[in-house]
């Protein structure tokens, strides 16, 4: 259905091409062939786009800011095939290239195994996941990005970057039954800081991001990414996410952590992982939340 316009009322979305520096750029990344279960999650980085303009880019303020009117923000399109080693190395090189160039480089997933090559493609020396699941599997799938980032060696020469240490690794919303416990066990003996779903609501989102904050933004010249996997979420606003659970995270906590975290300038990256845009609800609703939350980090970044 289109869209009704309004000169006075500028939408999101439709951004130019990257040229010369920009603020932020968008970059889509559809991994799903080694998802753990079926998806059609290269769709959506699309169906996100397409849900961009239901929205303005105006904060409330006081006083009103639009975004585009403070912010330079630009769409790259999509990397073609980014699955296999060969599709890993073309995102790390893409993601190299124009984070050089950007402030804030957001990869639109595409599962969670996208994490991997936008976190070496940006140099990231800390990483902080919103996410119910640690994502600490063997092998290579959306299942293995917080474990290959620690323990592999990068696929690809185009990047030289170090692993991460997982001591400047934070989850937060680690959830009941959905983990196991032998990955709760080799996270905590990796020393990763799990902030459970439990944690987050008894402390409140401010302080938990704090901390999350100064631990992945640790050492010298830190660089930090933010993977927000959307299946985070209370299956109600999230059943487009094959792996969401009820009691998850509410909406609204799902973008205030993302903004918070998104206002600090070590951030230098952040993805949006696990939704499938064709098994979403009717309303779209999950591919809507995931269009919010892009406008949430562009909304962090305006007020660094």
């Amino acid at each position: 259905m289109a869209l009704s316009h309004d000169p006075l009322w500028p939408r999101a979305g439709s951004w130019p091409a990257p040229d010369g520096d920009v603020d932020a750029v968008l970059l889509g990344v559809p991994t799903w062939r080694t998802s753990l279960s079926p998806t059609g999650a290269h769709a959506t980085p699309a169906a996100i786009r397409e849900a961009l303009p239901r929205y303005g880019a105006t904060l409330m303020g006081p006083p009103a800011v639009d975004l585009d009117e403070v912010l330079r923000i630009a769409d790259a399109g999509d990397v073609v095939e980014p699955d296999g080693d060969e599709g890993e190395a073309t995102t790390i090189g893409r993601v190299r290239e124009l984070a050089e160039a950007a402030r804030l480089l957001i990869a639109l997933g595409g599962d969670n195994s996208l994490t991997y090559p936008v976190a070496l493609g940006t140099g990231a020396t800390g990483l902080i996941t919103i996410d119910a699941h640690f994502d600490l599997r063997d092998g290579v799938s959306n299942g293995t990005p917080v474990r290959r980032l620690v323990e592999d060696v990068p696929v690809s020469a185009l990047v030289d970057t170090a692993r991460i240490d997982p001591t400047r690794i934070v989850q937060i919303g680690i959830a009941d039954f959905a983990n196991s416990a032998a990955y709760a066990r080799r996270a905590a003996d990796w020393g990763i800081r799990v902030i459970t779903l439990d944690e987050v609501r008894r402390r409140g989102i401010d302080d938990v991001v704090a901390e999350a904050l100064e631990i992945a933004g640790a050492g010298v010249d830190p660089r930090i990414h933010l993977d927000v996997d959307v299946d985070a979420c209370d299956r109600s606003v999230a059943p487009g996410c094959p792996a969401s659970v009820p009691g998850g995270f509410a909406a609204w906590e799902l973008r205030a952590l993302t903004r918070a975290i998104a206002t600090d300038a070590r951030v230098v990256s952040a993805d949006l992982a696990e939704v499938d845009a064709t098994a979403d609800a009717e309303d779209a609703r999950t591919v809507r939340l995931a269009a919010l939350c892009v406008l949430e980090m562009l909304a962090g970044l305006a007020t660094r």
